[in-house]
């Protein structure tokens, strides 16, 4: 039996693509470059502001001007976190389902808090899920087992017992060394690494309504 399900965030739970990708190409405009268009933003999303700034600016965490441009994307994208972020179609109904049914849930993000908990505010998440844990709630972020098992051990779960649903190959990595369930979620960003279906997910999911299917 499945005592709680954990999501991802960005690309799971909710649609944040225009809002970080909003962020990205004032950064763009600020720097004096153009825009880039929503369909290729969107694929790095998952990916955080590291994979924004790999697609906006071609630089890493090596570059001389990363630091610079990873703050000025972060004071943009605070300004309007929540503009057009909404959750999935059909998110809503499969959250409620699992209340239905007594399963607990809750949110599992390399996000940091500062930007975490705002946005589940502004989607009406913060008091309905079990637990919130950001990227700076736990010692190591995802693909570590880390902020899983911190989930786990926030809602009184065992990992054996709880499916982790994301849309990065991450996400399936940490839900496999935290020891629980690794569902891909087909509808997200799913990143330009490799093929969702070589992450070795337990099970692909094409919509927020198969994961009833999912909890006998």
């Amino acid at each position: 039996m499945i005592e709680a399900v954990f999501f991802d965030l960005d690309g799971t739970l909710a649609d944040t693509a225009a809002d970080l990708g909003g962020a990205l190409n004032r950064l763009r405009a600020e720097q004096g470059l153009p825009s880039l268009p929503a369909g290729m933003i969107r694929p790095h999303v998952s990916k955080g502001v590291r994979g924004l700034l790999r697609i906006g600016f071609d630089i890493g965490p090596g570059h001389p001007d990363y630091a610079r441009l990873h703050q000025r994307f972060l004071g943009h994208y605070e300004a309007a976190l929540c503009r057009d972020t909404a959750l999935f179609e059909g998110m809503d109904v499969a959250l409620g389902m699992l209340d239905a049914v007594g399963v607990i849930w809750g949110i599992v993000t390399n996000k940091t808090s500062r930007y975490t908990l705002p946005v589940a505010d502004a989607l009406g998440l913060a008091n309905r899920a079990a637990c919130i844990v950001s990227g700076d709630s736990a010692p190591r972020p995802k693909p570590a087992p880390d902020p899983l098992l911190l989930a786990c051990a926030l809602t009184g779960t065992a990992p054996a017992r709880c499916l982790y649903v994301g849309d990065d190959l991450r996400d399936i990595q940490a839900a496999r060394a935290a020891g629980m369930g690794a569902i891909a979620a087909a509808w997200g960003y799913l990143g330009d690494e490799r093929p969702l279906e070589e992450w070795g997910a337990d099970t692909i999911i094409r919509s927020p309504a198969d994961l009833a299917g999912l909890l006998g």
